[in-house]
């Protein structure tokens, strides 16, 4: 049995220190204050918990959900999946921390997976992690907050602080050492580092994390609400599954859909590098880590149905809110890519979301259009803190999640990255120019330090578009129809209608820049949107596009 080491005595690190000095009495009642009414709690009652269960690079348009059949009946069927969730940057550390954020990506500044992208830095730990919505859990609402799993994927780097750092805002704090593994990994055990090896009974990654998850409901206080972030290193590669799953699938291959090994025609240049057709080799490659990827899902779908058990026995299912999720798509051939994520298709920006709590019936599905940017809002909202106390860009999903009629929403979210890689030659393909990284297999590159790219995805009840622009040399600009052409292949940004062009690059400028509110404000498609054409242009009359930042930080 797991024993879950207690949280340190006496005062903790992350009391709120701008408070006055005053009576405990008192402090509790500043505390909680300020995280009641918003969500129609009652004096005296008792605030509701939240799990948050992530999953690492999990699809959800090439059918990543499947093999997760007891976690679609005991979150999606007992309460609301949404069909459009949608991540700002399809890429682990830039998604996280919109997550703990609520921000987009230009506005927390992680742009990629390295410390210069500012992934787990010292800049990141300094101005980001005492704002994010755990933190606000912790010391204004007085939630007791436990983390398990991957949090970011420098997290324990040297030059991050090593696994000593512990975020502000966690009462327990059991994280990996960077990127997801299986076996062979080490944890900070709230501070301290535990080194894990390779016996499948007592160091299987994400079965570890389903036994510190019921540890802590059994042995954590009963006068505090909680809050759970189980993160799980499934199904991200090196995709190793449990021995008893391992021998499952084996007749499943990757979705054979439209845009599956073909040229990606008229598309921007790291799409048009691909080589098409695949070789045989590098479609096996693919199949054989669809079927794993669905393997380790099964782990986590044990997981679910353990934490949910033990919730219900220990009285708490039905005053608890539990979201499922993952950070970013992926994708198995499509265009020819071969594995791998960081592209503007929906295979790459789509993800599950299934969540079940109090008031929200059962067997619902959502089409409103939400991203993960509205996770911490709502959240908080849910805890009883008003989140437009908060700078976060996202919007409360509370309303839809309690059937709200007549609830005014938004049109369309914003997508942005800023592309991984170093201006140098990959050494496994001399051939290739310098900058590209990912090149695997057969040399097919899935990224490169310039695949730098911003997007608008549009969905009202009279379009479903994508519109988006690359800082290239090219500016390259994509825009899809996805009612006419779910799969993308068809890029209408030359045939399209100028004036509906011109508002949808201008509705990219305004996101590009949002901050809080401003990233709130009506879309192209929405009742309230004015569009003035004066601000499109230049003294020459050209259509003016805003360029990205190389340095954002």
């Amino acid at each position: 049995m797991w024993l879950l080491p207690l949280a340190p005595t006496g005062p903790r690190r992350d009391n709120p220190r701008h408070l006055p000095s005053c009576s405990p009495a008192l402090l509790l009642l500043l505390l909680l204050g300020s995280c009641l009414g918003v969500s129609g709690v009652a004096a005296g009652s008792r605030r509701p918990n939240v799990v948050l269960l992530l999953t690492d690079d999990q699809d959800e348009v090439l059918g990543g959900m499947t093999p997760l059949k007891k976690t679609k009946a005991l979150i999606g069927e007992m309460g609301m999946t949404f069909s459009s969730a949608y991540v700002p940057s399809a890429l682990c550390c830039p998604s996280r921390a919109s997550i703990l954020t609520g921000k987009y990506p230009h506005n927390h500044h992680v742009v990629n997976n390295t410390l210069e992208g500012n992934c787990s830095s010292k800049s990141w730990q300094k101005i980001q992690e005492p704002n994010t919505f755990p933190a606000i859990l912790r010391s204004v609402c007085g939630y007791q907050t436990f983390f398990a799993g991957k949090y970011l994927n420098e997290y324990g780097a040297p030059d991050a602080g090593g696994l000593e750092h512990v975020p502000l805002g966690w009462s327990y704090w059991y994280a990996l050492e960077k990127n997801s593994k299986y076996y062979n990994y080490t944890l900070s055990i709230n501070g301290k580092a535990r080194k894990h090896g390779e016996n499948y009974s007592v160091d299987y990654l994400t079965d570890v994390l389903a036994n510190i998850s019921l540890g802590f409901l059994d042995y954590k206080s009963n006068s505090e609400p909680f809050f759970m972030m189980i993160s799980t290193p499934a199904p991200h590669s090196p995709w190793t599954a449990a021995p008893q799953y391992q021998k499952t699938f084996q007749n499943v291959f990757a979705p054979r859909n439209k845009n599956f090994n073909i040229h990606g025609t008229n598309k921007h240049w790291l799409i048009r590098q691909a080589k098409t057709p695949m070789t045989n080799s590098s479609i096996q490659f693919l199949d054989s880590a669809f079927r794993k990827r669905w393997q380790t899902l099964l782990s986590v779908d044990d997981l679910v149905e353990k934490l949910v058990k033990r919730l219900e026995f220990n009285g708490e299912l039905n005053n608890t809110y539990i979201f499922y999720t993952s950070d970013n798509g992926y994708h198995t051939g499509q265009f020819s890519l071969p594995i791998d994520k960081r592209q503007l298709y929906e295979f790459d920006i789509k993800v599950p979301l299934l969540v079940r709590g109090p008031g929200i019936k059962p067997n619902q599905t959502s089409k409103m259009l939400v991203a993960n940017i509205d996770l911490g809002p709502t959240i908080l909202d849910i805890a009883g803190y008003n989140p437009n106390k908060t700078q976060m860009d996202g919007m409360s999903l509370l309303p839809i999640l309690r059937g709200a009629s007549n609830l005014t929403w938004r049109s369309d979210v914003l997508v942005e990255y800023q592309g991984e890689g170093r201006n140098v030659t990959d050494p496994t393909c001399p051939s290739l120019s310098p900058g590209v990284s990912q090149c695997f297999p057969d040399c097919v590159c899935e990224d490169a330090y310039n695949n730098t790219y911003a997007c608008v995805r549009t969905m009202s009840t009279q379009w479903n578009l994508q519109y988006c622009e690359f800082d290239d040399q090219e500016v390259f600009v994509e825009v899809y129809n996805l009612t006419a052409d779910p799969d993308q292949i068809t890029n209408i940004a030359k045939s399209i209608d100028p004036e509906l062009l011109g508002k949808m690059n201008y509705r990219l400028m305004m996101l590009q820049s949002c901050s809080g509110p401003t990233c709130r404000t009506p879309g192209v498609f929405d009742p309230g949107y004015r569009f003035d054409p004066r601000l499109m242009f230049n003294n020459h009359g050209s259509v003016r596009t805003r360029r990205f930042s190389k340095h954002p930080l």
